[in-house]
């Protein structure tokens, strides 16, 4: 029948109209800011920049590769690299971000930064009451102001999170094994070195 489909959307609207004087569940509009619904786990609006531990310098799994830099497609995201090396979290020596300021005011909350990063160090926040009076300088962040911890992250996103979480674990678990064995055959090597040769005599 001709019209059937439109006819079929404007019986779901109307029940809807209808439903929501009776229904909690098809009331969509609250009260904001008074009520807030709480945001689904999918939500993002900008980045930020994970670190493990309790100290954000330190924590931050950022090694400053720059790839978000390159892919970033409003090219809203500035990263200067680091000279030398520090330990991170884990103690291992890393490059890191002596600068990485992200213009909220130009990003498209795209994600392509969230999904190109290899070290799982910048995710998307769903933090969307940033208005500011200072026109430029307000909506630059800083590393220190992107900077969100690891619970932040299992608070907002808990179901990636955890897929993250055992991800690295899986890498880290492969690199001790990598290092371990590495060691092992290092020692070996050493002790053949030393014996000395079969069959020698006085």
């Amino acid at each position: 029948m001709l019209g059937e489909g439109i006819l079929k959307g404007l019986a779901e609207t109307a029940r809807n109209f209808v439903g929501s004087y009776f229904s909690a569940e098809r009331l969509t509009t609250v009260q904001y800011p008074e009520q807030r619904i709480a945001p689904i786990e999918a939500t993002r609006d900008f980045p930020f920049l994970v670190y493990d531990g309790a100290d954000w310098e330190a924590g931050l799994r950022c090694v400053a590769c720059q790839i978000c830099e390159k892919e970033c497609p409003p090219k809203c995201i500035y990263i200067e690299k680091s000279t030398g090396k520090k330990p991170d979290a884990l103690g291992k020596p890393q490059f890191y971000p002596a600068r990485f300021d992200i213009d909220i005011s130009v990003c498209m909350s795209c994600q392509i930064c969230v999904e190109v990063c290899p070290f799982e160090a910048i995710k998307m926040d769903t933090e969307f009451e940033l208005s500011t009076t200072d026109r430029f300088g307000g909506l630059l962040y800083d590393r220190k102001e992107l900077a969100k911890s690891n619970e932040h992250y299992h608070k907002i996103h808990p179901t990636e999170a955890a897929a993250v979480d055992a991800h690295l674990a899986g890498e880290k678990a492969k690199a001790d094994a990598k290092t371990k064995a590495a060691a092992a055959a290092a020692t070996a090597k050493a002790a053949a070195s030393a014996a000395p040769p079969a069959g020698g005599g006085a």
